[in-house]
């Protein structure tokens, strides 16, 4: 790595603004080539299991929520709530939580870096599940179900950003999808532990929701402890002005990884120059996202939107269903979410390799508009009253086979198709967008056509996630990018080359 020892501003076509003057150096660097050109190694997991296991956590957290929903709102439950409120007001609270987290979160991680917000946002997510468990009033529950979801909105963008920059571009797809969908690993446990935990055999009503979420503290902290060691971005270093820094990280790498493999590692292929910079504003990063980039803006908006709605049409309710229409009784519904649960985690980890062969474009599209047919045809067999419990839930697990490896692809595709500088911003304001249009939106209007006990409105619930995920994925058949197997830099190209 060089660097010049006189300024150097920007290219003047990238909206450059004296606000938003870089720092003093024009550097060269080969660091994303050396990234991508290392073969997969124990650091790699290491950054798979420091960064990705929190998705665990946050499916855990979700699930039992929604299953211990009939719970809370039984009587000696230890707080005066409704199943309703629950899965609607509250489910709603923590989605609106996560969209400011990510935007709040999302410009101190482009600021500040990947590493500290990602420790920052998980101890916030931690201190807010644990003050879950001792609600003892509904408005408690409320207010610190707001600051789970603000924790975990910034997970989204810190986690997702430093993943993208530390994996291989051969694995980046895979990897992406995997990580995401190990949220259905966390379910899958949810599901199972609210079975024992809402056993009043086992525990009292007023205590066993809440050790559920205890325990999700204790596995934070574990995860609290292993993601020390997970390093900051190298490609965000060589940007903010500590370029040093980055090579020093990837030389360490590189030594570690021949040391493992027993051969050297072949020489990269390319370099890179780049005016460094302290910050990115936020004038610079939407006129980026929406002037430079407006068919891959819609295509952010329409990816979110789409699979936002299709789980909240399905999950949100999914324990009242089972209960309303099938007479499931309120511990046993954990059963079947584990298992739609499973299809969920399936999906990523069998169709995720396909994202880097076969190309984002036809994944894209194809598991998006494969879930969104299913879903319609799942409705129409409900409607007709040809499903049971037990068929509707593995009607459910097709349907979330597709449309969890989409929903992931989601998150990858927004953090692979921005600048390098823009991208926990990227992330963060698609998410929210999207998430909020879907995400608060979809619990309160499914939860009221839910609870009424006719099947027409679930109907209709089912419907609207279906219809939006089939536009979605006729979107991404249009504007998708072919990002697989790609280096970052030539995906988008960063505001500060050269």
């Amino acid at each position: 790595m060089t660097a010049s020892s006189t300024p150097a501003p920007p290219p003047p076509d990238r909206g450059h603004t004296p606000s938003e003057a870089p720092s003093e150096a024009t550097v060269t660097t080969a660091v994303p080539a050396r990234l991508d050109r290392l073969p997969w190694s124990r650091w790699h997991w290491m950054i798979v299991i420091g960064l990705g296991t929190v998705w665990i956590l946050d499916g855990l957290e979700v699930t039992t929520v929604g299953n211990i929903a009939s719970r809370l709102s039984e009587e000696g439950s230890g707080l005066a709530i409704s199943s309703a409120q629950v899965t609607g007001t509250a489910a709603a609270l923590y989605v609106a939580g996560a969209c400011a987290g990510a935007l709040f979160f999302g410009r101190l991680t482009d600021k500040f870096g990947r590493k500290k917000l990602f420790m920052v946002t998980l101890a916030v997510y931690l201190a807010a599940t644990a003050l879950t468990a001792l609600s003892f009033d509904a408005w408690w529950f409320f207010l610190f179900r707001f600051l789970t979801g603000f924790g975990i909105g910034g997970e989204y963008a810190a986690i997702n950003s430093a993943i993208d920059e530390l994996i291989p571009s051969k694995y980046r797809g895979r990897v992406d999808l995997i990580i995401n969908g190990s949220y259905w690993l966390g379910a899958i446990g949810g599901s199972l532990l609210s079975v024992v935990m809402l056993n009043t055999s086992i525990f009292p009503k007023d205590l066993g929701w809440r050790l559920t979420f205890a325990l999700g503290v204790v596995l934070g902290l574990v995860i609290l402890l292993v993601r020390r060691h997970v390093p900051e971005s190298p490609r965000w270093q060589f940007i903010h002005g500590r370029g040093e820094e980055a090579d020093a990280l990837v030389t360490s790498v590189e030594r570690e990884i021949e040391e493992e493999k027993g051969e050297p590692l072949p020489r990269p292929d390319r370099e890179i120059t780049i005016h460094q910079r302290k910050s990115i504003g936020f004038g610079l990063i939407a006129r980026t996202v929406f002037r430079d980039y407006p068919k891959r803006a819609v295509l952010g908006l329409s990816l979110f939107v789409g699979q936002a709605f299709l789980y909240n049409a399905i999950t949100f309710g999914f324990g009242a269903i089972l209960t309303k229409f099938f007479d499931v009784p309120s511990g046993s519904t954990g059963y079947y979410f584990a298992v739609i649960a499973a299809g969920n985690f399936l999906g990523p980890l069998f169709l995720g390799k396909l994202f880097d062969t076969v190309g984002r474009r036809v994944m894209i599209s194809s598991t998006y508009i494969l879930s969104g047919v299913l879903l319609f045809g799942t409705a129409w067999l409900f409607d007709r009253g040809s499903l049971s419990a037990t068929t509707l839930t593995a009607c459910w697990c097709v349907v979330l086979f597709f449309a969890s490896a989409g929903a992931s692809s989601a998150y990858l595709t927004v953090s692979e198709i921005f600048p390098m500088e823009t991208r926990a911003m990227a992330i963060a304001f698609f998410y929210a967008i999207g998430t909020a249009a879907g995400g608060i939106s979809g619990p309160l209007i499914f939860a009221k056509l839910t609870e009424t006990g006719v099947v027409g409105d679930t109907v209709l619930a089912f419907q609207i996630g279906a219809g939006l995920m089939c536009a979605a994925g006729l979107v991404a058949a249009v504007f998708a990018v072919n990002a697989e197997q790609r280096s970052l830099e030539d995906v988008a190209r960063p505001l500060s080359e050269a």
